[in-house]
């Protein structure tokens, strides 16, 4: 089998080559090309050690990218690759970082370290795949293996079994049962590596295609850094609305809604309230009045636990918040929720809420998407149409005010959202002199 190495990454493959060294790319690059995949980034690994790598490569832009553990960043053609040097690593202390590498000149001792098989292939156009461990074969079969003993790989890098879930889940990999064994029996050793570490590589298993499969597969493992989690598992909810208990619930709204992070964070937390949240009547009914507020909150120390980016959770949360909203058929509920969502969040929503739907029982889900239907065409209606909804759209601001003779601060805000709301509610048209007078009349009254 021949792979299409880009003209970049041959040119340093060859300047290796010119000066006496093997080389070869590595990892994830071939994984993707054998999988027919465009692959990112091109990493190259070689016998050369560190000081020959600097030596080779004198004449380019260099980055000591980790030259310690054997690794320079090459430019070439404008891009950079990282070249590492054969290694074997040392022990690892911290469940993730090894305490010291030794270089070597054995390209097989150096995909033994690696994580999983489908990794541990290296290809040259000269020698072609070099793959002692069967790695091409398991992406045909598209299985997950790890390279060796299973325990000692997790117990090395923990952050190898976030890894091994996220290639589930993008790749559609099934879990080879050695492999899966070892990741539900070490998964406490995820509380030893960094919170930001493992939301890269959740965030990734979320957007995969086969994410419920993973989800329903391996939430003992998401309960180590989110246990809140726990609580939806296997919690019924008898009502005619729902088919499934909370986690699968979740786990279905989760699949239903586009493979975006934030959509799917979400839709993943959107619900986990409901056990707090539950009671039942005299009917034996299930109600959780209440449910999404408490999921905001519990959703609210996940993420910044886990360090998201504050306009992630700012926005997921919000979108939580009000995932449950009825509609009313108004166009005036429409404005207030584009006031408070904003534009892009609205619209976001619409799409909760059809996942949220989707995943529910067949009760009512003809008319529920209906609700959300009408709901979304008046919102593109009133965004089309220039509509007032912010204060940013009234027809006077506040120096306007000031120069009608209310006095500078709080008043002039408190004036204005007040002239929103009349707007809002169709109660004063959005015209400036009709504000100004009546912001002269509220403002007198006081």
């Amino acid at each position: 089998m021949k792979l299409k190495i880009p003209s970049n990454a041959k040119t340093i493959i060859d300047t290796l080559g010119g000066a006496g060294f093997e080389a070869y790319v590595v990892g994830g690059c071939v994984r993707s090309a054998l999988m027919g995949i465009e692959p990112h980034d091109w990493d190259i690994c070689t016998n050369a050690k560190p000081d020959e790598l600097k030596k080779v490569f004198a004449g380019f832009e260099t980055v000591d990218f980790g030259l310690k553990h054997g690794t320079l960043a090459v430019m070439a053609g404008g891009e950079l690759f990282e070249v590492t040097t054969y290694r074997v690593d040392g022990v690892y202390a911290d469940n993730r970082h090894p305490e010291s590498v030794t270089f070597t000149d054995d390209l097989t001792l150096d995909l033994s370290r690696r994580d999983f098989t489908c990794n541990a292939i290296a290809y040259s156009e000269i020698t072609g795949l070099i793959d002692p461990f069967g790695g091409a074969n398991d992406i045909k079969k598209k299985l997950l293996r790890c390279v060796g003993d299973p325990d000692k790989r997790f117990n090395e890098d923990a952050l190898r079994i976030m890894r091994g879930l996220r290639f589930a889940s993008l790749c559609g990999f099934s879990v080879e049962e050695t492999t899966a064994c070892s990741i539900h029996q070490n998964a406490f050793l995820l509380k030893n590596i960094a919170a930001e570490r493992i939301r890269v590589e959740l965030e990734g298993m979320l957007t995969g295609d086969n994410v419920a499969e993973v989800l329903n597969e391996y939430r003992d493992v998401l309960t180590v850094f989110m246990p809140e989690l726990g609580e939806t598992f296997d919690f019924p909810q008898h009502t005619k609305h729902h088919c499934y208990d909370v986690w699968r619930h979740i786990v279905h709204s989760v699949e239903a809604v586009e493979p975006d992070a934030l959509l799917r964070m979400v839709m993943l937390l959107h619900d986990i309230g409901k056990p707090r949240a539950h009671t039942t009547d005299e009917s034996g009914c299930d109600h959780f009045k209440g449910h999404p507020m408490i999921s905001a909150e519990l959703g609210e120390a996940i993420l910044k636990r886990l360090r998201f980016p504050n306009e992630f959770v700012a926005d997921c949360l919000l979108l939580v918040e009000y995932h449950d909203v009825r509609y009313n058929g108004s166009a005036k509920q429409i404005k207030r929720l584009l006031q408070r969502l904003g534009e892009k969040n609205t619209m976001r929503l619409f799409k909760v809420q059809r996942a949220d739907t989707a995943a529910q029982s067949d009760y009512l889900r003809r008319e529920k998407y209906a609700a959300v239907d009408l709901a979304e065409k008046q919102a593109k209606e009133i965004i089309e149409a220039d509509q007032c909804f912010r204060l940013k759209d009234l027809a006077i601001n506040g120096n306007d005010l000031i120069k009608a003779g209310v006095p500078e601060g709080r008043t002039v805000g408190d004036l204005l959202h007040l002239l929103l709301d009349e707007v809002i509610e169709d109660r004063l048209p959005n015209e400036k002199q009709a504000l100004l007078n009546k912001a002269k009349e509220m403002h007198n009254s006081k």
